[in-house]
């Protein structure tokens, strides 16, 4: 059972994991162990809310295929352990990251104050420039 917030979790028959031989440097152990492990889970078939699934669907990630699946391959640590917990830690967080609020941008305009401040400058630098000219008698 992987918990996602209080109310909201997903039963284990839900997430296929598989174990796989990682890649990368690793000695004679790396062609021998398969301790990578590949993660797999359906957004669509999922007993997920659907604001959950809504969400998941339409973000822009390269984890997220075009079928709404959800493919992780954790392959950073030594064992199939360590690599399954990070597997599910890192689809647990990919799922609570949609249920963040995003706090509304609020358009902002510059002070009368930053406005005349910038005018100065601009006219400051203008006088400067202007002074680099040729000397008249």
């Amino acid at each position: 059972m992987l918990e996602i917030s209080n109310a909201v979790s997903l039963p284990d028959k839900e997430i296929e994991l598989s174990a796989i031989r990682a890649q990368g440097a690793g000695g004679q152990n790396v062609n021998k162990v398969s301790s990578a492990i590949h993660l797999r889970f359906d957004i669509r078939a999922s007993s997920l809310p659907e604001f959950y699934k809504n969400e998941l669907l339409a973000l822009k990630d390269q984890r997220i295929s075009k079928d709404g699946i959800i493919i992780i391959k954790a392959q950073q640590y030594r064992t199939q352990e360590q690599n399954r917990d990070d597997a599910l830690q890192r689809l647990q967080a990919l799922i609570r990251s949609v249920a963040v609020a995003r706090k509304a941008r609020r358009p902002t305009k510059p002070s009368r104050n930053a406005k005349a401040k910038r005018m100065d400058s601009k006219t400051k630098r203008g006088n400067i420039k202007a002074m680099r000219g040729k000397v008249m008698d």
